[in-house]
């Protein structure tokens, strides 16, 4: 894709997320679109809304359960970027209409404690560099198109790639442990939507262990200059499928010991 194309499709990402309309499927109108074009789009689409006086405050990695890449027949996760317009604090309530077609997934969230960056980084490096780790929810939304209407054709790993992931919100239990005293594997949750069961899963559904997710971001961001920052939040991946958020619903994650987080939509 060209700067131009990049910048146009970013803005109407944008104007998706502003109007609640959602833009067609970017793979469809550039169907030789790279994964590094909608990482490009992405980027641009985040430099436009640091414009708007946003700020980043960490990161999302995202199709890291091996159920979710065969769906989109790819191989390896995607990554986004947290706003830090997008948190909400644990048991509040999301304004009525404020996404578009929100779902919630459960995850381990990691608060960085120091820097981490480069592609020599070890397992041991990030559990060092990590501050804490969390219970936590992700809110999906999408700003494209789920399926086009016109052939059927389901959007793919670039249209969400440039959709920052699909990432919308983020929702922090108030539960915190040190990394070095947990087996993340074994770290699971029950989730409940309006006092139902609907998933339930554990932390090793996210590539074997979700510190390898974090490892697998930081050797990402190593290839575009960029690295974690002290005081970041990093979802290190959902190990739940996504469960779609109709207004009215509640959802509720139970890790057990390791905590809980809960939100609603208006």
């Amino acid at each position: 894709m060209t700067p131009t194309e990049i910048a146009s499709a970013a803005r109407a990402l944008l104007t998706a997320e502003d109007t609640h309309q959602q833009v067609a499927l970017l793979s469809l109108a550039h169907p030789g679109m790279t994964l590094d074009d909608a990482y490009a789009v992405q980027a641009e689409l985040i430099a436009m809304k640091l414009a708007r006086g946003r700020k980043r405050i960490g990161w999302k990695i995202g199709l890291t359960s091996r159920a979710m890449q065969e769906q989109l027949k790819i191989d390896t996760p995607d990554s986004g970027v947290l706003l830090d317009d997008m948190v909400f604090p644990d048991g509040s309530s999301v304004p009525k209409n404020h996404f578009i077609q929100p779902r919630v997934e459960a995850e381990i969230a990691f608060l960085m404690a120091r820097d981490l960056s480069g592609t020599d980084v070890t397992r041991k490096d990030v559990i060092a560099a990590t501050g804490h780790v969390a219970p936590s929810l992700e809110i999906l939304d999408t700003r494209i198109l789920r399926t086009d209407p016109a052939t059927g054709k389901a959007r793919i790993i670039t249209d969400t790639v440039s959709d920052n992931a699909a990432n919308a919100g983020i929702v922090l239990g108030a539960q915190r442990h040190a990394l070095d005293t947990q087996d993340l594997r074994w770290v699971g949750a029950i989730v409940k939507r309006n006092g139902v069961v609907e998933e339930t899963g554990l932390g090793a559904g996210v590539l074997d262990d979700p510190v390898t997710g974090i490892l697998w971001l930081v050797q990402r961001l190593a290839a575009y200059g960029q690295g974690l920052k002290a005081g970041d939040i990093v979802l290190s991946g959902s190990f739940v499928r996504a469960i779609e958020a109709p207004p009215g619903s509640r959802f509720e994650a139970d890790f057990g010991a390791f905590g809980s987080v809960s939100i609603n939509f208006g």
